[in-house]
């Protein structure tokens, strides 16, 4: 789709914007990830229960889920870069929200609880424009020839934004008060809109008549491939995001695992921050090699393979070494998944639905991790953490499965050229 565009890729600069987009996401994954390790704690400190630790915590993720297609209808229609930039603002102006609800006194008619929802609502608001605009930039900067590449390295900078935040949030409450942490956090958020705002250029849709949001769902089942794309961004964030990060210290606990002095849960700490680096490293690679295979997508075969290896892993030998072996498996499925499929998505969508088309990749990846730390723990207890797993690697199989007969066994039910025009007869 775009690389048939009139604009040519090389007219832009390509590590100035993509540093840009990956500040930005950067910087707003900060903002989210100091949230986790200070509010569990302030929820004691300001009387919040911990039900509504756990709502505040997830408000963002249910914002997002929602705003994600309307986000990527505005997109479309108006162009990624302001939108963005808005989305940035807002993700800087949240954590001063956070601050607001340290002093609950200050505003009348809302307790502690209800002010840190509705900051987490701004940033969720706010991160489903950053995340579907910085898609759409990536797309349209980009050709056939290197998308794979610079979405790889955008998708390696994203993914280490929320666990710098869990550092920093942990960090600086502990040294310096829960005031700084947020502060920091959102005059990163702000900083980050800045740098966007003076190095990102304006994007042109060229197509006319996008698709109304009322009639994506036609036009995912148009394209068998968007629904495969979709499904394994589910997939992966349903047992990464939603199970393994929701029970893995519990998983830890249960096989009496740790690490030298560390307990569960400095040792959960460490496999996180291992799976993280291996996904963050596996990306970039994974993106450039997508660039010189034939077809994007089969670069994800091997990927979900190991990924449910590791899983497997974790399922058969509950054991220090080959925990931190199957985590790694895991992150290195993780980061050979996503940008050779977001690469994929953009080289098939209509030129005037590139925002709507990361919407929809957004909303299953959101769906996913929303969905399983609901299951997770429940699930964990019921069946036992090492079967838990075990489960996941069936699941994830299942996905590989899905994958090679979507790629290799089944045609399109719609030309991704024919689409559009096909999709809009009727608009």
């Amino acid at each position: 789709m775009t690389a048939s565009s009139d604009d040519p890729p090389r007219e832009y600069n390509l590590p100035l914007v993509v540093g840009s987009l990956i500040a930005g996401v950067f910087f707003g994954g900060v903002g989210g990830g100091v949230a986790f390790p200070t509010l569990p704690t302030l929820g004691a400190i300001l009387g919040i229960s911990p039900f509504l630790v756990g709502v505040i915590l997830s408000t963002n993720r249910f914002t997002r889920l929602v705003m994600n297609t309307p986000a990527g209808q505005i997109i479309d229609t108006v162009g990624p870069r302001k939108p963005m930039i808005i989305g940035l603002v807002l993700q800087g102006v949240a954590p001063f929200g956070y601050i607001v609800g340290l002093y609950p006194s200050f505003v009348p008619l809302l307790d502690a609880a209800a002010i840190f929802i509705l900051a987490r609502i701004v940033w969720g608001i706010g991160s489903a424009f950053v995340f579907v605009g910085a898609y759409s930039i990536v797309i349209h900067v980009t050709s056939d020839d290197n998308r794979g590449k610079w979405i790889g390295y955008f998708r390696g900078g994203q993914a280490l934004g929320f666990p710098s935040g869990l550092i920093l949030g942990g960090v600086l409450s502990d040294l310096y008060g829960f005031e700084v942490a947020f502060g920091s956090a959102g005059a990163a958020g702000l900083f980050a809109a800045v740098v966007a705002a003076l190095a990102l250029p304006t994007v042109h849709n060229v197509a006319h008549d996008p698709v109304r949001i009322r009639d994506l769902p036609r036009l995912v089942r148009s394209d068998s491939r968007i629904l495969m794309i979709g499904s394994v961004n589910f997939t992966i964030r349903f047992l990464f995001s939603g199970i393994l990060l929701s029970t893995v210290v519990l998983y830890l606990e249960a096989n009496d695992i740790s690490i030298g002095v560390f307990s569960e849960v400095g040792a959960s700490g460490f496999i996180m921050a291992v799976t993280v680096l291996a996904s963050s490293a596996t990306t970039v690679v994974s993106g450039n090699l997508s660039d010189y295979v034939g077809d994007r997508a089969l670069v994800t075969v091997p990927a979900l393979a190991l990924f449910a290896f590791g899983f497997a892993l974790l399922g058969f030998v509950p054991t220090l070494s080959m925990t931190i072996v199957g985590v790694v498996c895991i992150g290195i499925g993780v980061g050979g998944t996503n940008p050779p499929l977001l690469a994929y998505l953009g080289d098939i969508s209509p030129e005037a639905d590139v925002g709507k088309m990361g919407g929809i990749y957004n909303v299953f990846g959101d769906l996913g991790a929303a969905v399983g730390p609901v299951i997770a723990v429940p699930l964990g207890a019921a069946v036992g953490y090492r079967m838990e797993y075990l489960l996941c690697a069936g699941m994830a199989l299942g996905c590989l499965l899905f994958v090679v007969v979507t790629l290799l066994g089944v045609e399109p039910d719609v030309e991704p050229e024919q689409a559009p025009s096909e999709e809009r007869t009727d608009i």
